[in-house]
């Protein structure tokens, strides 16, 4: 009897102790085992959850789209690259301000959310020759995506899909995605995996253009308002 106490009380921790950690490589988009799809991967459980809501959407007569999902850290690098180049180049911006335009979507390489494979951005299926998709305005009323957008309000909690970043006023850090979903039952945990790290120094070593100029006073804001100020329903 005593022998079976034991063995479940270590079969629970061992459970326990796999559901909250994660591998720091995996927080930080520089490796992901977990993966399934072609062009467009998910984690296993997350892929899981959304064939089940896409299929509930067709039968309302509603056909999604994911446009993004994972994302390792050379693909966020090479976003952040470009965008840098073209805010300092093409539109002469100071550096911390071309930085300050960057992260109003778009996350520094290392903390984004796209990493874990968790995250999507959707829209509507019908419309796939449309240019420059993730814009508020297209999710809004009369908006090429609000029947979408409409559908998802009232269904992507059932399916444990949550806006990431809502449109709260009182919300700082990035801006209304309507667009962005995450699955809540593995991305919750990789979040609180990913604040227990030592963030600051993630940051401090990262190697890409205009990384000299996160100071401080930079890399505090930028965790306190574009990492954890998310939909709360998500921590």
């Amino acid at each position: 009897m005593r022998t079976l106490v034991v063995f479940l009380f270590f079969l629970i921790c061992s459970e326990f102790y796999s559901q909250t950690t994660v591998d720091l490589d995996i927080l930080i988009g520089k490796s992901q085992n977990n993966l399934v799809g072609d062009s467009i991967k998910l984690e296993t459980s997350t892929h899981k959850a959304y064939k089940k809501m896409e299929a509930a959407a067709k039968r309302d007569g509603v056909f999604l789209k994911i446009v993004s999902a994972h994302r390792d850290y050379e693909r966020q690098k090479l976003i952040w690259n470009k965008k840098y180049e073209k805010f300092t180049n093409e539109f002469s911006l100071e550096p911390k301000k071309a930085i300050s335009e960057i992260i109003r979507f778009s996350t520094i390489p290392g903390t984004s959310r796209h990493h874990w494979g968790t995250d999507i951005d959707i829209i509507d299926a019908n419309f796939p020759n449309e240019e420059n998709v993730l814009v508020s305005e297209k999710f809004e009323k009369n908006g090429l995506f609000f029947k979408v957008k409409s559908w998802l309000d009232k269904n992507s909690e059932y399916f444990g899909f949550y806006l990431a970043y809502t449109n709260d006023k009182k919300r700082k850090g990035f801006e209304f995605e309507p667009w962005h979903y995450s699955y809540k039952p593995v991305s919750a945990k990789y979040y609180r995996a990913l604040i227990k790290t030592d963030l600051k120094k993630i940051i401090k070593s990262l190697n890409i253009n205009g990384s000299e100029y996160f100071d401080q006073s930079f890399i505090e804001a930028y965790i306190v308002e574009n990492i954890m100020d998310i939909n709360p329903d998500l921590k």
